[in-house]
């Protein structure tokens, strides 16, 4: 157990301070890694959507970006 918080504790360095957060929140709520990860994934795909820092994206965006999805079916 603890080995594997150490290895996780060396990913966060490497990690901007938004997905930092992002992640110890999804833990907080008791998201196992594997839940995890399409969360960050999906914020990703956001983000490059609009070839924007998810941190520089509005509420607009958001809903922006929900119409989209729903009227492409995803």
């Amino acid at each position: 157990m603890k080995r594997n918080l150490e290895n996780r504790s060396n990913e966060m360095v490497e990690l901007s301070p938004l997905r930092r957060r992002m992640i110890e929140d999804m833990t907080i709520r008791n998201l196992s890694p594997a839940t995890q990860r399409p969360y960050v994934h999906a914020v990703a795909k956001f983000s490059r959507s609009f070839c924007r820092s998810p941190d520089r994206l509005s509420l607009e965006d958001v809903r922006a970006f929900q119409v989209h999805l729903v009227s492409t079916g995803i």
